[in-house]
């Protein structure tokens, strides 16, 4: 399937000289654009360093060929340029929307959020889309004149809402969170800088959405292949993957198994950006949106899978869930990953003195909540060895992790 060449920009691209501004004045760059200068602001951060040693599914000392959350994120940013670039979108903006994406995981991927999420039941919980909005707005402290990142309006937005809206226009939760509490520090920002959390995202944000789908399925099948959790005969039972693997050895009959799983990946990503651009066409031809508000006010995602490629997405995660997300090996590793998180939170609540300094300044005196968060904060922020590195300091054992 061809990808899309660039197109021009869009009416309902976002547009760097209209954005919506940042919530502390700035004067302009001279040389960067408002997007562009997000962009370049999380590159710089100190939590978008810390991504390289945070486990995507593999920790990372398992092995310099698995994806890290920085290879992941690289990946996403370039799946969600070239679906930009084919839709007339702003790329800078899908960018940045992709750089940012995962900046508030904790470390050992999924499951060192589930078991701070559990650590925080009590106090909100934790979701690592809210704990993005947090770095960006307030934990990052790299400019001498705010907090945080002082990012656009837009790239906000889209860290809040990439998933859809998160209430409807009565305030209650929809979406992802239509059965739980939204988490507080969406409700807490928006109140000062308004971010429309009832309406969807921009086309942008949508793209860097899907893109972040893309490539979990492409590169979590090339992780698990390269580890040998399964045969590449497999996935003859997956749609679209037994095609591409048929052609591939019609064409190739004696390449390297190598070669042969990374032709496979290249080719599914192609694949998922063209699907991706063709039905986007087609709800834009139907929507006729002149603006990026008409997309905003959608009432459904513009830039999405066509319903063929949502059921092979679907396949191809249930394909990877028994072998890879639930493998033997993986479950226990993340089993003793959530035990190291669990235990970090728990010796932090009792002993906030332990804190290094800066972290634990005054929260003796703090209440439950306040305490939780701002411990939360700190394990969040961890890499894999730096969590593994305070569990051997505190604790007589700690888990290998291997």
């Amino acid at each position: 399937m061809a990808v899309a060449a660039s197109r021009p920009r869009a009416p309902y691209a976002a547009d760097p000289a209209f954005s919506r501004g940042r919530l502390l004045t700035e004067e302009p760059s001279p040389r960067r654009n408002d997007f562009r200068r997000d962009c370049d602001r999380i590159i710089h951060s100190a939590a978008f360093r810390r991504l390289k040693h945070k486990t995507q599914v593999f920790v990372s000392h398992e092995g310099d060929h698995y994806r890290t959350r920085l290879t992941h994120t690289l990946e996403v940013a370039q799946i969600a340029r070239a679906l930009a670039r084919g839709l007339g979108l702003d790329e800078d903006l899908a960018e940045a929307l992709a750089l940012v994406h995962d900046l508030g995981h904790p470390p050992f991927g999924h499951a060192g959020e589930r078991a701070l999420n559990e650590a925080m039941a009590a106090f909100g919980g934790f979701d690592h889309n809210a704990q993005a909005l947090r770095i960006v707005t307030e934990l990052e402290h790299r400019y001498a004149a705010f907090d945080g990142l002082n990012l656009t309006w837009e790239t906000l937005e889209g860290i809040a809402k990439h998933n859809g809206p998160l209430i409807d226009r009565d305030g209650k939760p929809a979406g992802r969170y239509e059965d739980r509490t939204v988490p507080e520090a969406f409700l807490t920002y928006a109140a000062t800088h308004d971010l429309e959390l009832w309406t969807f995202a921009g086309a942008e944000a949508q793209a860097a959405s899907i893109a972040d789908d893309i490539a979990y399925d492409a590169h979590d099948l090339d992780d698990a292949l390269r580890a040998n959790l399964f045969e590449i005969d497999e996935l003859a039972e997956v749609p679209l993957l037994s095609e591409l693997l048929r052609d591939l050895r019609n064409q190739y009959p004696n390449v390297e198994r190598s070669r042969l799983v990374n032709e496979l990946t290249r080719r599914l990503i192609a694949h998922m950006i063209g699907d991706v651009i063709a039905e986007a066409d087609r709800r834009i031809h139907d929507l006729k949106p002149w603006t990026a508000g008409d997309i905003r006010a959608a009432g459904r995602p513009v830039v999405t899978f066509s319903p063929a490629m949502t059921a092979t997405d679907k396949a191809i995660k249930g394909f990877l869930t028994p072998r890879m997300y639930r493998e033997e090996r993986v479950i226990k590793i993340m089993g003793d990953a959530q035990r190291v998180v669990r235990d970090l939170f728990e010796r932090f609540m009792e002993r906030p003195d332990e804190l290094p300094e800066d972290w634990g300044r005054g929260l003796m005196d703090k209440n439950g909540p306040v305490r939780a968060r701002r411990i939360a904060d700190f394990i969040a922020g961890m890499t894999d060895r730096f969590a593994l590195a305070e569990h051997a300091r505190l604790f007589d054992s700690t888990p290998d992790l291997r």
